[in-house]
């Protein structure tokens, strides 16, 4: 299997960039840049195939301008494998510590679940966990019952996956990561991690989407949010049968 390693990276993260870099050039890995979409660069006027009513009703809250610069990333990066000779790809963004064994590992993961279209490598919450398969790295994979996990960090996806995601994600409803577990909704089969194969460096700790006033400013409350309540415990719902289908 082909595997193909892309990295999101913002023009002025000049750091982030020259440390991932680093790392993969040590471990001998083809690392692939792709120019990340800076959202707070861009005016209301600039921000195309977006449910504005359906994120609010979705999230409580309106749009961070972070978040729709790295929806745009996200989706052009799968567009450019998409477009590639890769069989496979590993897409990350730039706070990733890079493991020496990453490649190896990937390929073993997809190896025991040949009919996954993504798996997930990175999480921030791996709850009720149901394993389907364990590779030869001993790292066992599966779907989680309590979500959403968050991030979208690092991820593996096949040729096929890409294909039924871009269509699938074309209106932007959801922030990104939120988005690509919804395998119920654009018809991929999402799988993941019990733990993570990768880590954050200490660069994350300088978030580009946001912090959390960010948040908190955009957010609705009380009764505006009962929408969000109700659609939330539907997902929910529908999250745990998406699960049990593994």
């Amino acid at each position: 299997m082909k595997i193909g390693c892309y990295a999101i990276n913002l023009d002025e993260a000049l750091e982030r960039w020259a440390s991932i870099r680093s790392k993969c050039l040590d471990y001998g890995i083809d690392i692939i840049r792709v120019a990340g979409v800076d959202g707070r660069r861009l005016s209301n006027d600039e921000y195309l195939n977006v449910d504005w009513k359906g994120f609010i009703r979705h999230g409580g809250r309106t749009i961070l301008p972070g978040e729709y610069g790295c929806y745009l990333s996200h989706m052009s990066c799968l567009a450019a494998f998409h477009e590639s000779d890769f069989d496979a790809a590993l897409v990350m963004e730039d706070d990733i510590d890079v493991p020496f064994d990453l490649i190896e590992r990937a390929r073993a993961i997809l190896d025991v679940v040949p009919n996954a279209d993504i798996v997930k490598l990175f999480n921030h919450r791996s709850h009720a966990f149901l394993a389907v398969a364990k590779s030869t790295y001993g790292d066992e994979v599966g779907r989680c019952l309590h979500g959403p996990q968050g991030s979208a960090a690092c991820y593996a996806i096949t040729r096929q996956g890409a294909g039924k995601i871009l269509p699938g994600l074309q209106m932007m409803s959801f922030p990104f990561d939120v988005a690509l577990e919804r395998g119920w909704h654009h018809g991929t089969n999402v799988l993941c991690v019990r733990r993570n194969i990768v880590n954050l460096t200490k660069l994350s700790g300088s978030s580009q989407i946001g912090k959390r006033i960010d948040y908190r400013k955009v957010k609705l409350a009380g009764r505006a949010r009962l929408s969000t309540h109700f659609f939330r415990a539907a997902e929910y719902c529908r999250r745990v049968r998406y699960a049990l289908q593994i």
